[in-house]
């Protein structure tokens, strides 16, 4: 499917990639051979008197590709006639389409990239935020891959340690290798378990989160949403119940996507539309992952603030004080939540503050000040290491219980092949075909 943009770009890979760029290509000065990572100028198309567009060519030799096959690049036109004209001289000349993903799946078979690397491709396209891009682009580069190879390694060492003893069974283990293999272990199964504990930060980079603006009728949630945007998003009159249905708009606070959502007041109404978007605001109590309840600072809490506030977890609730430029009356500090603010949605102030304390929820400092930690943002990478860290546990539970050596074993065979599963070594045809076939054509 060719789009529709300023430039498309159509890929070749194999052995026949340079042939068919001599063939179809024709440059407008002649040149002596095609140099490898050179752009050149010219026509596409049967011949240089029968020209399908101007377009820049380039030859990218193996293995020094990014399928490490022989590339070639055609830039043409973004025009989906040119575009399918090119592609369908390709064809009739010995190309075939590609499947989804398969030049980085050919990348992965060639041993330039490993699997968690391919799949930090696929995240970093359908990246939606800053810190999000930036922890794909960690993927992309092997973070994840080198941490697992490292861990690889050690307890390789202690499989070597132990498989010793096993081939020696007359020599008892010493009190140097026994240290030595629960060191190992240890250090291994505290690093995985790390790793795993990371899942939560990383899907929140990865997938951004669901914050509710909540409250009664009339406090300002829609004036919230529309100061937190910076755009008037949301109608916003003194009528209370102008809320029919919840509102959803995303944007990226800081490197965090967030996904607002504006509620309708909660409150008891005989109009049936208002009726439905009160049930739809309780919906969405359960689904976020932090609850805006908003008050009027002006007016102080009613009994429906706390009615409505008792329908809330308190430890993903901020308490958010609207109105004080109007001048606040006190709250009841003893009320439970995870953080209050005061702020106007008509002047802005405190605006700053709530997105520091919204931020801050979620992430820590070294998320919020971008610095290189790693953090597993894949559901499968996280199963592996999870199955992983089971097996080191037993490993550790068998060595310490004094059971045979080859319980040891192959609690820690387990182990390295669940790790393996991750950087693709180990991981079966139809985990490797299931991640690929999610891909886009052409990646």
């Amino acid at each position: 499917m060719f789009g529709q943009g300023g430039i498309g770009i159509v890929r070749i890979s194999g052995d026949a990639a340079r042939g068919l760029m001599e063939r179809f290509f024709h440059p407008r000065r002649p040149v002596v051979g095609l140099d490898s990572h050179r752009f050149y100028y010219g026509v596409f198309g049967p011949s240089a008197q029968d020209p399908i567009d101007e377009v820049m060519a380039v030859f990218m030799q193996a293995p020094h590709s990014y399928t490490r096959e022989d590339v070639v690049e055609i830039h043409c036109h973004g025009s989906a006639v040119v575009g399918r004209r090119v592609i369908e001289a390709l064809v009739g000349a010995g190309c075939r389409l590609a499947h989804p993903g398969e030049f980085t799946l050919r990348a992965f078979l060639n041993g330039r990239i490993d699997l968690s690397q391919a799949e930090g491709v696929m995240e970093l396209i359908n990246s939606h935020s800053l810190l999000g891009q930036r922890q794909a682009l960690r993927h992309l580069q092997g973070a994840l891959g080198l941490r697992c190879q490292g861990l690889r390694e050690a307890l390789c060492q202690a499989l070597a340690v132990v498989e010793a003893w096993i081939d020696f069974p007359e020599e008892d283990l010493d009190s140097e290798s026994e240290t030595r293999i629960h060191g190992l272990v240890g250090d291994a199964l505290a690093q995985i378990e790390g790793l795993v504990a990371s899942f939560q930060a990383g899907r929140i980079l990865r997938e951004g989160v669901a914050v509710l603006i909540l409250g009664r009728p009339n406090v300002g949630k829609s004036s919230l949403l529309n100061a937190l945007l910076g755009s008037d998003r949301a109608i916003v009159t003194d009528l209370p119940g102008t809320t029919r249905d919840t509102l959803e708009e995303h944007m990226d606070l800081g490197g965090l996507r967030v996904r607002f959502i504006d509620s309708a007041g909660l409150r008891q109404s005989c109009d049936p539309i208002e009726q439905e978007g009160v049930r739809r605001s309780r919906a969405k109590i359960s689904e976020a992952d932090l609850i805006l309840f908003l008050v009027d600072g002006h007016q102080g809490l009613t009994a429906e603030d706390l009615d409505t506030y008792a329908l809330c977890d308190p430890a993903k609730v901020f308490l958010v004080s609207n109105k004080c430029d109007l001048g606040l009356k006190p709250l009841d500090e003893k009320l439970p939540a995870a953080a209050f603010v005061h702020l106007s949605a008509r002047t802005g102030q405190g605006l700053e503050e709530l997105r520091a304390a919204i931020r801050g929820f979620f992430l820590d400092q070294s998320s919020l000040a971008g610095e290189e930690e790693l953090y597993v943002t894949e559901e499968r990478h996280r199963d592996c290491l999870q199955r992983c860290a089971a097996s080191l546990r037993r490993a550790l539970e068998a060595h310490e219980g004094g059971l045979s050596l080859e319980f040891v074993a192959l609690e820690l065979r387990q182990g390295l092949d669940h790790l393996g599963e991750i950087t693709g070594e180990t991981a079966p045809d139809e985990i490797i075909n299931r991640i690929f076939s999610q891909f886009c054509i052409g990646k």
